[in-house]
């Protein structure tokens, strides 16, 4: 019954095409869903990133507007016991992060996978029929696992963690004006003083606060616009240069994300404290915006969307005396 037999065939070759025409696109789509999947489309893409003097690595107390802990930084050019001069910078994306052995061995299982599914090899390559469609499904399996199990290793090898535990943390308890009130950073809060066990206590006056509360606008209108230049005048250059590393991404995407309405609710002192020339503010601050990213050459919404909605943040500032603040870290809350 030849017919029959090849009727057979032909939807066994039809079944293995498509099936190793999916897993190359899944394969192709692993690396650039693991890098968007853990990301925020609002400025600093929701990660914790930057640095605070030496408590880069210290906890800010918690306080009425964000009571949970602060997420340590995943973005920093501080490194434990060592100056910010001998830093390098972070490198945005799982594959561009690992380097080395890491992304040597991501890139190369999942070059082997590719060739394997187009070329019909790879790992069970001499098996034929059913086998060979079961042989790519477990193929694509031990590749994701492996991509995994390596997302793993290196977070755990990059994480702060031990870090901060041996961190010059300041030693005991650290004392900070705090508000519950709402109704914006200058007319909640008056003034205060920040205390730090090692460091000079600094007084947070109320036009501090409204210094906040305008950077806190200012810097999400300059990222809705791209404005990189102006960027420079209202965050240090560690913030920019990740800013700069989220903006590109979203230019390879062809998207532009826009914050408009944004509107402080909540905000209360955490700590302040001075550091040679250098005065630090950390800021717990709630407020409302409308974040939603479009087509670049349609304006259509890809992401987010026209309803506000409210994010908790810390935000940390810096100046040198004679200077104004600059935004120095933003870290997200649990």
């Amino acid at each position: 019954m030849p017919g029959i037999w090849e009727t057979n065939m032909n939807f066994s070759q039809w079944s293995r095409s498509l099936v190793k025409t999916l897993a190359v696109v899944l394969a192709l789509a692993l690396p650039t869903a693991l890098a968007i999947s853990s990301a925020d489309a609002r400025i600093g893409g929701g990660f914790s990133s930057g640095s605070r003097g030496s408590r880069t690595f210290s906890a800010p107390p918690s306080t009425t507007t964000a009571p949970g802990s602060a997420s340590q930084f995943n973005r920093t050019y501080s490194q434990p016991g060592a100056g910010m001069s001998n830093a390098a910078p972070s490198r945005g994306g799982f594959f561009n992060r690992g380097g080395g052995f890491l992304g040597g061995l991501a890139a190369g299982f999942l070059g082997a996978g590719l060739l394997g599914m187009l070329f019909g090899g790879g790992l069970f390559g001499g098996l034929g029929g059913l086998s060979s469609i079961l042989g790519l499904i477990i193929q694509i399996a031990l590749v994701v696992f492996v991509v995994r199990l390596a997302m793993s290793w290196w977070q755990r090898r990059n994480s702060p963690q031990a870090a901060y535990a041996g961190a010059d943390a300041p030693s005991g308890p650290q004392t900070s004006y705090r508000s519950g009130l709402g109704g914006g950073l200058g007319s909640s809060l008056g003034g205060g003083f920040g205390f730090g066990a090692n460091n000079a206590p600094l007084e947070i006056k109320p036009v501090d606060y409204e210094a906040f509360e305008r950077l806190l606008g200012d810097i999400q209108s300059a990222w809705s616009n791209e404005d990189v230049a102006k960027l420079h005048t209202l965050a240090t250059p560690e913030m920019v240069s990740y800013f700069e590393q989220d903006l590109a991404q979203n230019r390879a995407r062809n998207v532009v994300n826009k914050v408009t309405n944004v509107k402080l609710l909540q905000g209360d002192l955490a700590e302040a404290w001075r550091e040679g020339q250098t005065d630090y503010a950390t800021v717990a601050m709630r407020f409302a915006l409308t974040d939603k990213t479009v087509d670049r050459n349609t304006g259509a919404i890809v992401a987010g969307s026209e309803q506000p909605g409210e994010v908790t943040e810390v935000w940390t500032f810096a100046r040198r005396q004679g200077s104004p603040w600059e935004l120095s870290a933003i870290q997200q809350t649990n």
